[in-house]
Parts: structure tokens; sequence; C-alpha cells
């Protein structure tokens, strides 16, 4: 019997882990990287320790939690898509009450970490919340669910200045919009790999909502995005090394298109997964460039 309730426990955690996707961190670096820039550009340097910890430890938690809330919301439509069928809701694995419980939680947690925070950064994360529990739902009313999530995704934006400097200056919002068009771009890449099967169950993207377009309008959000990252390093000051960073980030996204070309699900979503090499290089333009103003 112990050996049962072992292996049941076991289970459990491993059907709990799946629903949080922590087999699959690609939304972890996807999440955590307009964060960082925020946060570095924000102290201008290293952020505080603390506050540095409590927005990783947060992300990766209510990532984890938008997971969930999101194959909650897709519970009868995941069976019907090919790149969901094995989900765990889908599956029948794991339980409606489960997987809302699991929510609460991970969403209890995440809020004991900001109470670490300042007052406005509480008040902001009250957002954050409600941009993760809508954005699930977001697909059955607009073809714009995309948006909605670089709403959600980008909030951390805005929280990590008011946490590193108790203010949300024109910089963070200009930060914000960038975050918002990158997840447009690699999310709609992302809804380009499920088109077909979207189409034909009724559920809404930008995908389908572009159509033969696609292709151009991802261009043009990125085209928009490389300008909001010129503006966002003259406004910081940012040095030589951000710059080259741009440039090999515009490369990325010229190397994105070609794996897009013809629109086969491997290449959309290849084209997806380049995304996280796209958000270290800004990221790490960022870091250089600070520590290149000190030399």
């Amino acid at each position: 019997m112990p050996t049962l309730t072992k292996a049941f426990v076991a289970d459990r955690l491993l059907q709990y882990a799946r629903l949080a996707r922590l087999d699959r961190p690609i939304g972890n670096f996807l999440l955590l990287w307009p964060m960082l820039w925020a946060l570095w550009l924000a102290a201008e340097g290293f952020p505080d320790p603390l506050v540095f910890t409590v927005f990783v430890l947060g992300v990766l938690v209510m990532r984890a939690a938008g997971c969930v809330i999101n194959d909650y919301a897709d519970r009868n439509v995941d069976g019907h898509v090919k790149r969901t069928t094995h989900r765990p809701m889908a599956r029948g694995a794991v339980s409606e009450r489960e997987a809302l419980t699991l929510f609460a939680g991970l969403c209890l947690v995440a809020f004991a970490l900001v109470l670490l925070m300042n007052t406005l950064t509480v008040l902001l994360a009250l957002v954050a919340v409600v941009l993760a529990a809508t954005y699930p739902f977001a697909k059955r009313y607009t073809h714009l669910p995309q948006v909605h999530l670089g709403a959600a995704f980008g909030w951390a934006v805005p929280m990590a200045f008011a946490a590193q400097t108790g203010t949300v200056p024109a910089i963070a919002w200009l930060v914000f919009i960038t975050a918002v068009l990158w997840a447009t771009v690699y999310d709609t890449q992302y809804a380009m790999v499920d088109r077909d099967d979207d189409v034909k169950i009724g559920v809404k993207s930008t995908a389908v909502l572009f159509g033969d377009l696609d292709r151009l309008i991802i261009g043009l959000l990125q085209a928009l995005m490389t300008l909001t990252l010129v503006f966002i390093g003259l406004r910081a000051e940012l040095g030589a090394p951000y710059y080259v960073a741009l440039v090999i980030a515009t490369l990325l996204f010229v190397y994105q298109q070609w794996l897009i070309r013809e629109r086969s699900r491997e290449g959309c979503f290849q084209a997806f997964l380049n995304n996280n090499v796209y958000g270290g290089v800004v990221f790490v333009g960022i870091l250089l460039s600070y520590g290149w103003a000190e030399l």
C-alpha cells in the first residue's frame, strides 16, 4: 500500500509539473527577457538583489500559473489540436478542480513574493493577475489574443521599474510596448503551427486573422519593434554594445522570416523558438552597454 501511495503522489506531481509546463522552459525565457531588460534599464546596471530574486521567482511562478489556467480554459479544445492532444487535461489526467486549485496556489505564492516589494509594485501585481487569468479566454472573443498575451507577459516591465525605482517612467512604457510587439510576433509564429486546426474548431488568433498576409505583418511588427528598441537605446543613453546587439537581433528576425517562408509547422515552430536567442542577445547588449559606460 505505501508503494501505491508513493506512486500515486509521484504521478500527481508529474501531471501537475506537465500542466504547469515545467518540462517546456521556453515560455520562462520569453517572459524573463523583457523583465530583465527592464530591471537593468531601471537600475542602470545590476538591480537590487532582492528585487532581482523576487522578480525571477515571480516570473517563473506566474508563467506556471498562466499555463495551468490556459489548459483549464482549453480543456475541451486541446484534444482537437494536433500539438496539444498530449496535455494532461486534454487526456483527462488532471481534473478541473485540481487545475483551479493549482492555479490559485501558484498565484498565492507569486503574491507572497510581491508583498516583499513596495506598494506601487503590489498594486501593479493585481493587474498582472487579471491579465494572466483572462488571456486564455481571449481567443473565444477576439482575433488578437496574442496582443493580450503580450500585455500579460509585458506587465512585468512596469512592475520591475516600480520595484527598482518606485516609479514607472516613460521609458518603462516604451519597453512595455516593445514587449507587446515582440509577443505578438512570436506568438503569431506559434499560432501559425496550429492555424489549420484552429480554423476547423473556431479558435481565433492573429495567424487566422492575418491569413496570407501573416509574413508581411510579422515583418512590419518586427521592424516596428526594432525601431522601439532603438528609441529605448537613445533614451537610456546606451553604448555601442547595445547597437551591435540590435544588428545581430535584426539578423535573427531576418532568419525567422526565412524559417516561416513556407509556413510549415516545423519552420514556424523553429522561428518561435529562435526568439529565445533574440531576447538573450538584446539583454546582453544592455548588460554590456552599462559595463562599457563604466570604462
